[in-house]
């Protein structure tokens, strides 16, 4: 594990000790139409199916203290299987990141759910399944000094950190073009300059940020303003499940089940649990 992941595992530690009262509860980002309906495929041939990971994406799939897969990623792939009628048959690996390919094309698995970015390059060698998270960018400020309605006007000749040559800055100089834009290049260093008033709000992505509103490094100094912001030509469409290309009976599967969980409030649940701080 990087130092990266051992430090938003941190981040997620101590987000799972955050006090009930520190806000009301978080809004639970919905990605499906509860009126669609979606025809569960007949998989009673599917011998098997394996889905892929990693163990260094926290706190979607990562090792636990006592060494076993865990995580959102983990969960769902079980909800999935349930919903499905296939828990029996259902099986979850963690291999390296650069080994996912392989295995899948290899049939060592059915499906790789660890994070693959749906792109051109990507959609050539997989089918994905719909999203089913999607990353927002987010604003943070200080309690002291909270930033107005609307947000793009508060903005206005405010100055604004973010991390220097990311999408987030793109966005930020696009859609608040009359902000003042701050960039930096290490991500505490953005941080500390918020909490000292330095700066009138960060931008960013709402996740991580979430975890840091969490952690003892904020102390307890700010929350999030405006938003959430969904954009796909800057952020991607978000998280979704890789199955091999011949294989759609699999990814209508997939999606018949990731809809129900979402409809019979079960992705809420995993949701809650993994991000007590929601960041939408």
């Amino acid at each position: 594990m990087n130092l990266a992941s051992v430090v938003f595992l941190l981040f997620f530690t101590a987000s799972l000790a955050w006090s009930p009262a520190r806000a009301a509860e978080p809004d639970v980002p919905v990605f499906w139409d509860a009126k669609e309906r979606l025809v569960k495929p007949d998989l009673s041939t599917l011998e098997r199916l394996r889905f892929l990971t990693t163990t260094d994406f926290p706190p979607f799939n990562f090792l636990d203290p006592n060494g076993r897969l865990s995580g959102l990623h983990v969960d769902l792939s079980r909800a999935i299987c349930a919903e499905l009628d296939i828990s029996a048959k259902c099986q979850i690996q963690a291999l390296p990141w650069g080994e996912l390919e392989k295995a899948l094309h290899d049939g060592q698995g059915e499906a790789i759910i660890a994070g693959i970015a749906i792109t051109q390059e990507s959609r050539a060698k997989y089918a994905f399944s719909r999203p089913y998270l999607q990353f927002p960018a987010r604003f943070l400020t200080r309690k002291s000094s909270p930033l107005g309605e609307p947000i793009f006007r508060a903005v206005e000749n405010e100055r604004i950190g973010v991390m220097a040559g990311s999408a987030h800055e793109g966005m930020l100089r696009d859609y608040f073009s009359k902000a003042r834009v701050v960039t930096y290049s290490r991500q505490e260093w953005l941080f500390d300059d918020l909490k000292e008033g330095k700066i009138a709000a960060a931008f960013g992505d709402g996740m991580r940020f979430g975890f840091w509103l969490a952690g003892e490094e904020s102390d307890r100094c700010c929350r999030f303003a405006g938003g959430p912001y969904l954009a796909p030509e800057y952020l991607g469409t978000g998280l979704a499940i890789a199955v091999a290309p011949d294989n759609p009976i699999l990814a209508d599967a997939l999606n018949y089940a990731l809809h129900e969980i979402s409809v019979k409030g079960r992705f809420a649940e995993l949701y809650l649990r993994y991000f007590p701080i929601g960041f939408y």
